[in-house]
């Protein structure tokens, strides 16, 4: 089972959090279910609520303004949806566009992801040395853009049509 999205009081997205931190949060009313699993609920002797999927602070936290996500390896398969950058295939690999051998670095706009095939055949060039155009550029999500896509990346329809509208604006 996937994490739990939280959005603060302003429906901003958060963070992830387990299962268990979510449904702790909402029996101590510090948070309220705004999306749930339709056949899943969580039971123990006094408890019966919904399994959710996104919960909402009661109360408003100011969280210090982070102006990019951190790089991953598993954030740029994310961002790419697995998609390979010079075929368009399954990707199960990073492709450094500069390598690294080269001077390029582990970043947002120096990797793609790529299947294995084409990864091995650029090998230590570039995509011009190696005769492989980019199908898309690189880009450097936002930190809410990149939560919101490594939750979508698991499950279909995993986000409320109206927190997939915000994080589109």
């Amino acid at each position: 089972m996937r994490d739990t999205l939280v959005l603060n009081a302003s429906f901003e997205p958060l963070s992830t959090v387990t299962l268990n931190r979510a449904v702790v949060l909402v029996l101590q009313d510090k948070a309220v279910v705004e999306q749930s699993h339709p056949a899943l609920r969580v039971r123990a002797a006094a408890v019966d609520l919904p399994v959710p999927r996104v919960i909402r602070l009661c109360r408003y936290v100011r969280v210090p303004f982070r102006r990019q996500a951190p790089w991953s390896r598993r954030g740029v398969l994310v961002r790419d949806q697995h998609r390979c950058a010079y075929c368009g295939r399954r990707a199960t690999t990073v492709d450094h566009v500069v390598p690294k051998s080269h001077g390029g670095a582990d970043s947002w706009l120096n990797t793609v992801a790529s299947c294995a095939d084409d990864n091995h055949r650029k090998a230590d060039r570039t995509p011009e040395q190696a005769g492989m155009p980019l199908l898309h550029e690189p880009f450097v999500p936002s930190p809410a853009e990149a939560m919101l896509l490594g939750l979508r990346s698991g499950e279909r329809d995993a986000l409320p049509d109206w927190l997939s509208a915000q994080s589109a604006a």
